[in-house]
């Protein structure tokens, strides 16, 4: 009994075995028929990253590249507004691009256009204001920018930018370039009518003369005696060398002060040419001097008679009827004289 449960056994576990050697061989045999009709791969080129995966890549390769360009148009703009404010705090000082020595002078019909527009709003001439290079400068400024602003919206060539107004030049839209150039219009025209009101009155020279007159008393004081004026500080007593320090500013004075005070008047004629021989002269003596001598008064009065040189020189020599005529003159000269008038109404078309 027991040995035919024992065969039945080993006959029924023998079909199992078999059953599972089938069903791996067919197992084996789908396997190698699907990699049969399957494509060719590289093993180089598998890729062993999930389609979600590669999205993401993707999506953040864009926006670093995104976000880099945006950096730099921010970089850009940062870079445009720092030229803007560099080129307004110029234009404030009455400073404009290099020009030409045919361009804006007094006889160009443009300058001449806004001495006349002058004189009948104020009744006064171009070199009578405040800032008259200022003045030039807006107007040229507003010129071209109005030239622009009819470009992108449409006006093209067909309008007198010169003779016409903002309004008249905008014909709306042009987008965003547009805005900007409105905005710096709209500004540009504010800082013109303060200027254009801004008249050089005959007591602001009495200032300045005045203010020269002071300077020379208080330098002669402090490059002789400067414990007349600081000897009651205690810094003054109890600081070393600084009585040969105030004593050395002194005969600087001239150079600092009391020349520039006197420019500042915008004098012509034989004046403006003493007072320009003067401002070159007194910083050459005050740095030449003080080889030959330590004597503070002697320099100072050195400086002194230089200006007053200056001034018999000029009224000596000085003919009316070659006033501007810098033709005989060297090159460097030209330029020397030429920064000497930036600032005193002549270095953009004010007057010749």
């Amino acid at each position: 009994m027991n040995t035919r449960i024992a065969k039945k056994t080993m006959t029924i576990v023998n079909r199992k075995n078999s059953a599972v050697c089938v069903a791996s061989v067919l197992l084996i045999l789908s396997l190698d028929s699907s990699s049969a009709f399957a494509p060719p791969q590289s093993p180089s080129l598998v890729s062993t990253t999930s389609p979600s995966t590669t999205h993401h890549r993707l999506h953040n390769r864009l926006y670093a590249l995104t976000t880099e360009e945006e950096a730099k148009a921010q970089q850009k703009e940062q870079k445009e507004e720092i030229l803007n404010e560099a080129s307004e705090a110029l234009t404030s000082v009455g400073w404009s691009a290099p020009m030409a020595e045919d361009e804006l002078t007094s006889d160009d019909p443009f300058v001449q256009k806004i001495n006349a527009q002058i004189q009948e709003e104020s009744g006064v001439n171009l070199d009578e204001l405040l800032n008259p290079a200022k003045v030039v400068n807006l107007e040229r400024d507003l010129v071209n920018l109005r030239s622009e602003l009819a470009t992108l919206t449409g006006m093209g060539n067909d309008i007198d930018v010169m003779n016409s107004s903002t309004e008249e030049c905008d014909g709306g839209g042009g987008g965003e370039d547009a805005d900007k150039i409105r905005t710096k219009i709209e500004k540009k025209e504010r800082d013109l009518l303060i200027e254009r009101r801004s008249v050089f009155r005959g007591w602001l020279k009495n200032v300045f003369l005045g203010q020269a007159v002071l300077s020379l008393g208080l330098s002669w004081i402090m490059a002789t005696d400067p414990s007349i004026l600081f000897g009651s500080f205690d810094w003054y007593n109890n600081v070393r060398s600084i009585d040969v320090s105030i004593q050395v500013l002194g005969f600087w004075w001239w150079w600092l002060f009391i020349v520039p005070s006197l420019r500042s008047r915008r004098p012509k004629g034989f004046e403006k040419k003493a007072l320009d021989i003067a401002f070159i002269g007194t910083p050459a003596v005050s740095l030449i001097a003080p080889a030959a001598t330590k004597d503070t008064a002697l320099i100072w009065i050195a400086n002194f008679v230089l200006v007053a040189g200056a001034y018999a020189f000029s009224y000596a020599t000085y003919d009316e009827n070659e006033s501007g005529d810098d033709s005989k003159q060297p090159e460097w000269l030209k330029f020397v004289m030429k920064s000497l008038d930036f600032g005193v109404g002549k270095e953009r078309g004010a007057r010749k």
